[in-house]
């Protein structure tokens, strides 16, 4: 059985419990994984545990998150005493850990926004869910039944991490379509935008939301340029369905991976089962179906 990939905070939305089931769709080996939409870099974690690539192109446009990363994987004996000190400082604020919480977050939203404080608020906030205001400030509000990630855990996680990623991996927090043009053949892009439900619109979870018509047109250069790529994109629950499908003239290959039970199925007294798409390139496709082949070829020999 696999070993779980290191994870250096909860983070709702991270593709790492589905991250086995989107490798299975990865080349065996390949020279780049680029994702545009890294988040908190799942997908990319658990791609070089598995040292399926040489370098990594990790970029998000939430320019603190990028930093967070940043940190964790080429000073990671520094954030994690950073964060180890910020963590105990709730423990002796005035008045208590929620309002240490709200002085932390006042703190990052002025501009103090050090790795270790969005660290800090990650750790501590409802869910692991990040939330912005119409303002673009953070405000989502703290898990009060906890105290965040211990700072023992952290600093084993971020330093799993780091000796995975440190010297491999190229930071960027810039649109997407910038980071696509860097895309060569022999390079992997792995792309996971927001929810389509709130593409074109400004969203609490995302600093900003993408157009779906530039978005098609940003995939369908990667086909013309011969560049590989999976998409997480769309998906159900039950008998609804979220989000459009992407057009068939692209010639994806579509898989739809099990996410498990939906928690807000749960929270109803239902047992809805949520999947998740996932859109296999052109290119990537048909390599894949010619390898099927040939193996389907070798097995009939050999009997």
């Amino acid at each position: 059985m696999k070993q779980a990939a290191p994870h250096i905070v909860q983070y709702q939305g991270s593709k790492r419990n589905l991250a086995p089931q989107i490798l299975a769709y990865f080349p065996k080996k390949f020279n780049r994984l680029i994702e545009p939409f890294a988040g908190m870099a799942a997908v990319t974690i658990a791609t070089a545990q598995q040292k399926r690539a040489d370098m990594y192109v990790i970029n998000d446009i939430n320019f603190p998150l990028m930093t967070l990363l940043k940190s964790a994987i080429e000073t990671p004996e520094l954030l994690a005493a950073n964060y180890n000190k910020l963590w105990r400082e709730q423990f002796d604020f005035t008045n208590g850990s929620v309002e240490h919480y709200y002085h932390v977050r006042e703190l990052f939203n002025s501009g103090e926004q050090d790795p270790e404080k969005i660290l800090y608020l990650l750790a501590r906030c409802v869910k692991g869910s990040v939330r912005y205001g119409k303002n673009g400030k953070f405000n989502q509000s703290p898990d009060k039944r906890r105290n965040g990630t211990n700072p023992k855990t952290l600093a084993t996680n971020v330093h799993a991490i780091s000796g995975l990623l440190k010297n491999k991996a190229l930071f960027m927090s810039t649109d997407y379509r910038e980071v696509l043009e860097m895309a060569r053949p022999g390079d992997l892009v792995y792309m996971d935008p927001p929810y389509q439900g709130v593409s074109n619109v400004r969203d609490c979870r995302y600093l900003s939301g993408i157009d779906f018509n530039e978005f098609v047109e940003a995939v369908d250069s990667l086909n013309h340029r011969g560049i590989d790529f999976v998409i997480s994109y769309d998906g159900k629950c039950g008998e609804k369905k979220y989000g459009n499908d992407l057009p068939e003239w692209l010639d994806c290959k579509k898989v739809y991976l099990n996410a498990g039970v939906s928690s807000q199925a749960v929270l109803l007294g239902k047992k809805d089962i949520t999947y998740e798409a996932l859109y296999i390139s052109r290119n990537l496709k048909y390599r894949q179906m010619n390898v099927a082949t040939q193996l389907s070829i070798f097995e009939e020999l050999a009997v």
